[in-house]
């Protein structure tokens, strides 16, 4: 303990790291020490409590550099202040991709190139040892390969990110925005207010909460104690759907919102680390309006919410469990469950390997399943999902899924990455069909067979990709990269084989592995 905290508390801070997985590939290798005690079950996990050695955005870098235009480009941030006791500072963001389909040959298809262009900002501070905060805003304009663009048209929301607005013809135009302050007044507290997303659990995926969906206002109270062997965090959450609310004839009435709250204890017992979930959707608008506010909300003892709803009342309740086991300093398992009523319910398994052969090369592998409508509910708009997206894994329900994913960095600035995942779903047909299979967490908890049955499909999504790092504050790199998806049985437009190249400052994941 007294080690990593050696290691990493010259630039410890009160702010998260940002949720993004090439950053954490690090931050979890070290929280894979069977000695350290560090809580990755609930992400993003805040500076202070992590061992920062090797992470990107905190590595010693020796390199010297004689101008300042090569400092900024390699080395540092655009803007930096340190002056004693507070540190600051601030990032043009950029997202500029190009590339080509060579899969999509339908009539629809007028044109098979595709761009991204994303322009954005993060500023980032730290006001003494106790109060820090962030805020990063981004711009899109992005024009998709057919499968994402029929998706993204569907829902209105791109995968996680904007509610979009037509472009240019095909274009999206969409906006993402994140930030808090965060405030630690003692070791043992720290407060967070702001708008993010979170992540529950240790795999690619999770089966409780996870980042695939769009960010929510939040505020966060996370206490630390026995030694550093328990966390117990709260989080109060607004969400929202994207129906509007009956109030007057105004065409930009508010959106449907309900109230959440995400209870997580995590217990770390040596080799073995458990985490508890439970997540309370409220219902708060009705056909008589708005309901009185009920108490239950600010309750942040896990399990009482449950208790007093029940499974089978107006809000939402879900339960989880997840596990983390160290088998070495560099290979644990891990796996998740969780379900929303007695008989019904979803299950992860997985391991992660650090440092295969010697090298700095990193395997992931999970298995994900979810029965017939898990996280559904009599009322949709109250179901386990965020602007109509769902807050756990971006499948819904009703699939089983396997994931494979291959890291290898090469003197710590060349990185190649292979993912595949294989997986079944079992949807409900085309609408006008009017089934209700359990996969669609926007329909109602109650099943409507017909005579074709569900439409079972299998899925094959490949993402092979090089990058090369610029700058490590903030993940500025180069990337060229191919995708292929093929979805069968299903007609062209649903298949993809994207090449593209890319020069980006990640900061957030963005799923369209789907």
């Amino acid at each position: 303990m007294s080690v990593w905290l050696a290691c990493s508390g010259a630039a410890a801070q009160q702010n998260d790291i940002p949720l993004q997985r090439d950053i954490y590939l690090d931050v979890e290798r070290n929280a894979a020490c069977r000695t350290a005690r560090i809580h990755t079950g609930l992400k993003p996990v805040i500076q202070s409590r992590a061992d920062l050695t090797g992470v990107m955005g905190f590595r010693a870098d020796s390199t010297r550099r004689y101008y300042w235009l090569t400092e900024v480009l390699f080395r540092r941030h655009l803007l930096q202040v340190r002056p004693k006791g507070v540190r600051l500072h601030a990032d043009l963001m950029l997202d500029l991709q190009i590339g080509q389909d060579f899969r999509d040959n339908t009539r629809f298809a007028d044109t098979t190139r595709f761009y991204q262009n994303t322009r954005g900002f993060w500023v980032a501070g730290d006001l003494g040892p106790r109060f820090s905060f962030q805020t990063a805003f981004f711009e899109n304009q992005a024009l998709y390969p057919q499968y994402l663009w029929n998706w993204t048209r569907e829902v209105g929301v791109v995968p996680g990110q904007g509610r979009v607005k037509p472009f240019n013809g095909r274009a999206y135009d969409y906006a993402w925005a994140m930030g808090h302050v965060s405030w630690t007044p003692r070791r043992w507290l720290n407060v967070q207010l702001g708008q993010g997303r979170h992540q529950v659990g240790h795999g690619y995926r999770s089966m409780l909460l996870s980042d695939a969906s769009p960010t929510y206002p939040f505020l966060k109270l996370s206490h630390l104690g026995w030694q550093d062997r328990l966390q117990y965090s709260t989080i109060y959450a607004q969400l929202n759907m994207l129906k509007r609310l009956p109030t007057g004839e105004s065409s930009e009435s508010l959106f449907l919102w309900k109230r959440a709250t995400f209870t997580h204890l995590s217990l770390d017992l040596g080799r073995v680390t458990v985490g508890l979930f439970e997540a309370s959707i409220f219902k708060r608008i009705d056909s008589a309006g708005v309901r009185p506010f009920n108490a239950l909300v600010l309750n942040p003892v896990i399990g009482v919410n449950t208790l007093v709803n029940g499974f089978d009342g107006d809000h939402k309740q879900v339960l989880g469990l997840d596990l983390r086991v160290k088998l070495t300093d560099k290979l644990y398992v891990y796996g998740q469950g969780v379900t929303d009523r007695p008989g019904r319910y979803g299950w992860q398994a997985g391991f992660r390997w650090f440092n295969l052969f010697g090298l700095d090369m990193h395997l992931q592998a999970e298995y994900n399943s979810a029965q017939p409508f898990l996280y559904m509910q009599r009322d949709a708009l109250t179901a386990h999902t965020h602007t109509q997206q769902p807050l756990a894994h971006p499948y819904g329900a009703n699939f089983d899924e396997a994931v494979v994913i291959l890291d290898h960095r090469i003197r710590g600035k060349v990185l190649l990455q292979a993912k595949l995942n294989l997986a079944t779903y079992r949807t409900n047909g085309p609408d006008s069909l009017g089934a209700n299979y359990g996969n669609d967490l926007l329909l109602p908890d109650a099943p409507v067979e017909v005579v074709e049955g569900p439409v079972v499909r299998q899925l094959t999504y490949l993402d092979l990709n090089a990058s090369y790092l610029i700058n490590q504050m903030s993940n500025m790199r180069f990337t060229i990269g191919y995708w292929m998806r093929d979805l069968s049985p299903a007609p062209d437009q649903q298949n993809t084989g994207y090449l593209y190249a890319a020069f980006r400052m990640a900061l957030f994941n963005r799923y369209y592995d789907f």
